[in-house]
């Protein structure tokens, strides 16, 4: 059975000494910048509970430095005024693109008495692109009056549209294409939760979309009825990503570690990029949305699923 692998460092990210990223450092997005492996974590600090993005680089992607302040922490818009989560970063010509759950408040609903953030949030999916990670351009939410998250662009344009994967709801993920960011006319759905299975709960998209000759690979994650979050890959057909041609019977990657299993909230393996890595796949993800972890694959065995 096809098994990510855990690297003995683990975890590679952990909480700082910094007021921004003193209490929780978690789900990465994964790319190429300036010739480094480069993570876009989600921190936050002790104080003000607020979610920012931190930039960390490295040589071998598993030690990394990470920089002093946080690089993003949205435009303010209404939206995103309790901060910005979960980012997936693509790179098309020469700018990178980041689609990051923004959250907000939701004065109509009530708390969950078993959440240990005691207020009920409301999540957008929004867009920044930059070319330095010290520039950005905000275009605010992608789908107006549509509470979504777990939501990525492919790292393409084609006829020159861009192409868009989000969840709305707690297990339906759609694809949809468009010229522009922020109106997708049409949406068709491309999986959904799956009852008996390992993902029966909630569902949606982990990495961003990998082009391989197989198809579009995407780590995604999967949620049972007791609430642990696993890891497992689907692809998607490359000339019509709204069919599914594999999706794992068996999660490639369960809480079993120790930082898997107790932190924040126990149980939770979750991703938020891939890269390509010396003919693996390097799988960058959340444990206990505490902190972060790597878990490698080799590519062929990835290739030779199906």
């Amino acid at each position: 059975m096809l098994k990510l692998q855990r690297v003995k460092e683990n975890p590679i990210l952990v909480p700082s000494q910094e007021s921004w990223e003193n209490f929780l450092v978690f789900n990465p997005a994964a790319f190429h910048f300036e010739g480094k492996i480069t993570l876009l974590y989600r921190a936050m600090g002790k104080n003000d509970k607020m979610s920012r993005l931190g930039l960390a680089t490295s040589d071998d992607g598993i030690h990394f430095i990470r920089h002093a302040h946080p690089v993003y922490y949205g435009s303010g818009h209404p939206h995103e005024l309790l901060g910005v989560e979960d980012p997936r970063v693509v790179f098309i010509d020469d700018t990178y693109y980041i689609v990051y759950a923004a959250v907000s408040e939701d004065l109509e609903s009530e708390v969950d008495p078993n959440w240990k953030e005691q207020i009920a949030k409301k999540t957008h999916i929004a867009v920044s692109t930059t070319k330095n990670f010290q520039d950005f351009f905000d275009y605010d939410v992608m789908i107006k009056n549509l509470p979504g998250k777990n939501a990525s662009l492919f790292p393409k344009k084609v006829n020159d549209e861009y192409w868009f994967l989000f969840r709305s709801g707690v297990g339906a993920t759609y694809f949809a294409n468009s010229p522009h960011l922020t109106y997708w006319p049409e949406r068709h759905l491309v999986f959904d939760k799956r009852p008996g299975f390992w993902d029966s709960s909630r569902v949606g998209i982990g990495s961003q979309p990998i082009e391989t000759e197989k198809g579009w690979l995407i780590f995604y994650h999967g949620v049972d009825e007791k609430n642990t979050y696993r890891i497992g890959i689907i692809f998607l057909d490359y000339e019509d990503p709204r069919t599914v041609i594999y999706r794992s019977p068996f999660p490639v990657l369960e809480p079993s570690a120790d930082y898997e299993k107790t932190g924040f909230i126990p149980n939770v393996v979750f991703t938020c990029g891939a890269i390509e890595k010396d003919d693996h796949y390097f799988v960058y993800y959340g444990s206990c949305d505490e902190v972060a972890c790597l878990a490698t694959i080799e590519k062929k065995a990835v290739l030779g699923l199906f």
